[in-house]
């Protein structure tokens, strides 16, 4: 019986090799025949490494803009040992910089890095997670995606569209933007054509003028042309970048339209569920590397690049009248109220967004408001 045992076993374990050899061969044949990906369209997956495919609203290897997106990758590769890893694609090569979501939603691609309020068309509600007119600075944005319950409610949005986003990049404050005429009072803004995406366009179009969304790699083109009057871009230092000051020689400040704009990552749902919960912690980490890092970066470059253009361009910065800025201010309420109040879920958004402004407000104008003030008196500006 011992004997008899002994061969069956054998027997077992010799069938049992055979066919984990033959699997391993269909395995290497599977993979030889379909290299890259499977026939759904999912991330390349060999040896547990994932790469994933990220389109971007912006210019390849654009400073800051074009650089949070390979932050990310580079984050997101070093903490996983080159397990995970995203092939970054600029804008334009493998979708255009305004049909990243629609990309990432049907499986095209599996992330963008994007700003959110280009999706405004499918939902008023996702504008409120960059920014709004007169909205939150960065500190404050921060605050409400974090803690305040910002994320949570961006989860609930983003997933209707078969994505999960988060925050990923920040320019802070912008400038007003360049224009090709002195804009002194509010009659300067009529007929006036102007870049400039999100509510902060609508603005634009109550006071008289036309707003237009285009791509940062069309801006160029647009001003020389005179398809557009004006543009919003960033700051000195994208802009500087861009050559803007060489067809809008004015360059009025402040961004009334976004003081802390956060940009996103969003990711297919699917692709993200097939995360394990290890893998997914560290593209949450990734992201706020890549969102931490362009705070401290774009200070520092806005302020070199702010002197460059002073010094070795002429350029002098000017600020917008009492009168317009008035005029704007009003308007703008009125814009993001009745775009907060356009559905019930935006309406949500648009509650929780306002209760956490109207909470930290105070506390940033008795901080960062009235120091500034103070500090101008100092070194006697």
């Amino acid at each position: 019986m011992k004997r008899r045992e002994l061969i069956s076993a054998a027997a077992a374990v010799a069938a049992g090799t055979a066919t984990l050899t033959a699997l391993g061969k269909d395995k290497k044949q599977a993979a030889q025949t379909a290299p890259g990906k499977s026939d759904m369209g999912a991330p390349y997956i060999s040896q547990n490494r994932r790469q994933f495919r990220m389109a971007t609203s912006w210019p390849k290897d654009f400073p800051g803009l074009g650089i949070m997106p390979n932050r990310f990758a580079d984050a997101l590769r070093a903490m996983s040992g080159g397990r995970l890893d995203v092939k970054v694609f600029a804008a334009g090569e493998l979708v255009g910089g305004l049909e990243c979501f629609d990309a990432v939603s049907t499986g095209g691609a599996d992330m963008y890095h994007a700003a959110e309020y280009y999706w405004q068309g499918k939902s008023k509600a996702f504008t409120f997670f960059t920014s709004v007119p007169m909205g939150m600075t960065v500190a404050e944005i921060m605050g409400w995606m974090d803690y305040g319950g910002g994320q949570a409610l961006w989860e609930d949005l983003s997933k209707q569209f078969n994505i999960i986003a988060f925050q990923a990049g920040n320019t802070g404050h912008q400038m007003g933007g360049w224009f090709k005429k002195q804009i002194n009072t509010t009659e300067d803004l009529k007929g006036l054509k102007m870049r400039i995406p999100g509510l902060g366009g609508e603005v634009i179009r109550r006071l008289g003028g036309a707003a237009l969304a285009l791509p940062g790699g069309e801006i160029y083109q647009a001003l020389q042309s005179g398809a557009i009057d004006a543009t919003e871009w960033v700051g000195p230092w994208n802009d500087l970048a861009f050559g803007l000051y060489r067809e809008a020689p004015y360059y009025y400040a402040p961004g009334f339209h976004e003081a802390g704009p956060a940009l996103a990552v969003g990711i297919n749902l699917g692709v993200w569920e097939s995360l394990s919960p290890s893998d997914q912690a560290m593209v949450r980490a990734a992201c706020r590397t890549a969102n931490d890092a362009s705070v401290g970066e774009y200070t520092h470059e806005n302020g070199k690049a702010l002197q460059v253009l002073k010094n070795e361009h002429g350029i002098s910065p000017r600020f917008f009248s009492e009168e317009v800025m008035t005029a704007i201010g009003k308007t703008s309420i009125e814009v993001v109220r009745d775009a907060g109040n356009s559905d019930a879920q935006t309406r949500k958004v648009f509650e929780s967004f306002e209760r956490a402004l109207l909470t930290y407000r105070d506390w940033t104008d008795m901080s960062d408001g009235r120091y500034i003030q103070a500090r101008r008196l100092a070194l006697g500006d």
